[in-house]
């Protein structure tokens, strides 16, 4: 039976999931609110949506909403959740899970009373490289897995700073400092997406800023933070992990934002910006065909915005070799995708575990296992890299 969804936000990603959602077959009517009223409006009538809502507050009481999604700004996420979820809906929430560890317990806490679906949206749980490396580690392949690396290597040069300024008005050097590992998942969701583990103790470097441009400023920053590069070396339960969180950094983002290395006592795997290699003891297999997608971001990405417009168009519906794109709603698959393939399978997962009342493969509790650690790596940094312990939130619900 089809449910019905409120999109939370109406800004540069909300418009293509909005449509994702309104085109699968398990979603219904799809209504928009915003707290600019005709950023709502032009979505609603652009995507040909089922209307808008003046705000999220009147969203929550209405008895034609079953879901939300929520595509706010990244610090928000937490108490936006909280409230819908107490309001008896199902949400799917962008990335990042919350800003700190008693807002992520107090969310754990609300889907287990209310036992409503939580999903977070992390694309990197369904990026190509995670994908291979999780069927190689069911395969044995890797042997014993025993350390790992995901990076993020976003700089603000490419779409950042026009994001930010969309998203923040006149204050938008106040935002544009969020603490780079307070935005974890898209690398940690990587290596905790494939390899079935926790992280149990972090110690973490970060970078204080010298471009000087008032963005990475204390004085300045909402967040009181300096760091625009950052660098967290996690003990798992069973091996370590090193993750880099990067907003200043020569890389072509635009051709891989997210990458992965994962070494076994077998096998290992690693990607770089154009390639990907799997490696045994004799020797180096090339399977960047495996993983190769042309949906890495979104026509509209402002990360494209200095890239040609030929190769934009490049980037549109795609997956990679390794997907399951036989699960994927035909309704969607014509669609435009983004972030490596991930969009559509995204969308999927939650529309199946609202209807069916199945547990999403980043639930709340695997959401927690990807964002609190770096909540706590960033404590550690701003500690001169003392080593922390990370709380074990538990399991969820099988």
């Amino acid at each position: 039976m089809a449910f019905s969804l409120a999109v939370v936000g109406a800004g540069q990603f909300a418009g293509q999931f909005a449509t994702l959602f309104d085109h699968h077959p398990g979603v219904g009517s799809v209504f928009v609110t915003d707290l600019i009223p005709d950023r709502a409006k032009t979505l609603a009538s652009l995507a040909r949506l089922g209307g808008t809502f003046d705000s999220f507050e009147h969203a929550l009481v209405s008895p034609l909403v079953d879901a939300v999604a929520i595509f706010t700004q990244r610090w928000t996420h937490g108490p936006l959740v909280l409230k819908a979820l107490r309001a008896g809906k199902h949400v799917y929430s962008a990335v990042p899970m919350a800003m700190s560890e008693d807002e992520i317990r107090e969310i754990l806490e609300v889907v287990k009373e209310t036992g409503l679906t939580y999903m977070m949206g992390e694309t990197s749980y369904y990026n190509p490289a995670t994908v291979f490396a999780r069927r190689k580690i069911a395969e044995g392949a890797f042997g014993r897995l025993f350390y790992a690396e995901g990076d993020y290597v976003h700089d603000m040069d490419l779409g950042f700073y026009e994001a930010y300024q969309y998203s923040g008005g006149a204050q938008w050097k106040r935002t544009a400092s969020f603490p780079p590992l307070h935005y974890p998942t898209h690398s940690i969701g990587g290596v905790l997406g494939a390899w079935d583990t926790r992280a149990t103790s972090v110690s973490a470097i970060g970078v204080a800023d010298h471009r000087g441009d008032g963005v990475f400023d204390k004085a300045t920053s909402q967040f009181g933070n300096d760091f625009s590069n950052a660098t967290a070396l996690f003990e798992l339960s069973g091996g370590s992990m090193r993750i880099n969180e990067f907003r200043r950094v020569g890389y072509p983002s635009h051709l891989r934002e997210s990458r992965f290395r994962y070494f076994g006592t077998e096998g290992s795997f690693e990607e770089v910006a154009t390639a990907a290699y799997w490696y045994t003891k004799d020797g180096a297999e090339d399977v960047s065909a495996q993983v190769e997608t042309s949906a890495s971001l979104l026509p509209d990405d402002p990360s494209l915005k200095n890239i040609a417009p030929a190769l934009r168009d490049a980037f549109v519906s795609g997956y990679a070799r390794v997907h399951d794109i036989d699960r994927i709603p035909p309704e969607l698959r014509a669609l435009p995708n983004g972030h490596e393939g991930s969009h559509h399978f995204l969308v999927d997962d939650f529309v199946r575990a609202v209807n069916d009342s199945r547990v999403p493969p980043v639930n709340a509790w695997t959401a927690a296992r990807f964002t609190l650690p770096g909540i706590i790596a960033h404590q550690s940094a701003q500690r001169d890299g003392e080593r922390l312990p990370i709380p074990d939130l538990g399991n969820g619900p099988a």
